[in-house]
């Protein structure tokens, strides 16, 4: 799970630093994997080698948005759901956290690393060498 706090200006210009939360769990790396043609992994290294620019940012947006949610204060549940992460999208922390990973290879390849569960196989290790590619297209 990651933790990101970031220091942004609201729609009415005032400025809010909040902590948002991210995080995809060993079920959602599998269904990604699975419901992918050749897997996930081979489906980012695909993109990356064909410099694919529209898809590279696509499958960021994807990502990003699928690994938001809101942690419950005593920590036992990750809340996630198309709305949350809808009103997430139409926020500027979230303009600004995805133009830092459009931007930074270092910064995106942190970014995956944090939000994939630390005991995940090899899959998830071909997809944070991908993601580091993918940005710095």
């Amino acid at each position: 799970m990651l933790k990101k706090t970031i220091t942004y200006t609201d729609y009415n210009g005032v400025r809010r630093t909040e902590d948002f939360w991210f995080n995809l769990s060993k079920a959602e790396i599998m269904e990604m994997e699975m419901g992918t043609a050749g897997g996930l992994a081979e489906m980012l290294q695909n993109i990356v080698n064909a410099q694919d620019g529209p898809a590279i940012i696509k499958t960021f947006k994807e990502l990003v948005l699928k690994a938001y949610g809101e942690k419950t204060p005593d920590g036992k549940y990750f809340r996630k759901s198309p709305e949350i992460s809808e009103a997430f999208s139409q926020t500027e922390a979230y303009s600004d956290l995805f133009m830092e990973l459009a931007t930074n290879a270092d910064y995106a390849s942190e970014f995956v690393k944090g939000i994939v569960p630390r005991d995940t196989d090899t899959v998830v290790t071909a997809e944070t060498a991908s993601a580091n590619k993918i940005v710095s297209i």
